[in-house]
């Protein structure tokens, strides 16, 4: 079913040693959009099980697009145990893919599930897949509880989620600067790891204001 030689070629560029992330996404789509759901798991899973992580990629996108229990499951319990970052940026992506077919707001127990798992990929699948938040249904309509929910992880024990927490944070200052100024004011900052949040989620607030200042003078 997967032509590996085919699939190295289109989604491996050998000269810069680069995987291609967007066509890997586009061919997802495209096998999804006009073939049925047995068909298209089956390709997944024959895709995840070759060694080569940029054709796993591809597997691991269109268990997001199939969006199902099983799919969700294998995507918690297998994929976010694998050892490759680049399968993980593709695990953040399923996971919004998730969210967007099942809805963003239906999947609510399911973030938050994620965001309570002891493994930091399955958070930071979360914190990272749905930015920029704010910008996703049900999540533009709320960005204080956005806010809130986020600012929780602001303690993770993981440095990796942290930063996504600090990123999405920031991503969110852009347009909500002055609910991301109310939240930052109420931390302590009496550890490492808040600072580093804080830092990072003050970072546009921060470039915004020089950038001001400069223009009066």
């Amino acid at each position: 079913m997967v032509d590996i030689a085919y699939y190295t070629k289109l989604l491996f560029n050998e000269e810069t040693g680069k995987e291609r992330y967007s066509l890997a996404q586009k061919e997802a789509e495209k096998i999804y959009a006009e073939n049925p759901t047995a068909y298209c798991w089956e390709f997944a899973m024959e895709c995840y099980n070759c060694e080569l992580h940029y054709i796993q990629m591809l597997g691991v996108y269109m268990l997001g697009l199939i969006g199902n229990q099983d799919a969700l499951h294998f995507l918690k319990n297998t994929v976010s145990k694998n050892p490759a970052w680049q399968i993980q940026e593709f695990l953040a992506m399923a996971f919004d893919n998730y969210c967007k077919k099942n809805g963003y707001e239906n999947s609510l127990n399911t973030i938050n599930e994620w965001l309570s798992d002891e493994n930091a990929n399955t958070r930071r699948a979360v914190t990272e897949g749905l930015r920029i938040w704010t910008k996703r249904p049900y999540f533009k309509d709320n960005p204080e509880a956005t806010i809130k929910l986020l600012s929780k992880y602001k303690t993770d024990e993981s440095e990796y989620v942290r930063k996504s927490v600090g990123n999405a944070l920031k991503d969110i200052s852009k347009v909500y600067p002055e609910l991301v100024k109310k939240e930052l004011s109420e931390w302590k900052l009496d550890t490492k790891e808040i600072k580093q949040v804080y830092k990072l989620a003050n970072k546009a607030m921060e470039i915004e204001i020089k950038s001001s200042f400069a223009k009066r003078f």
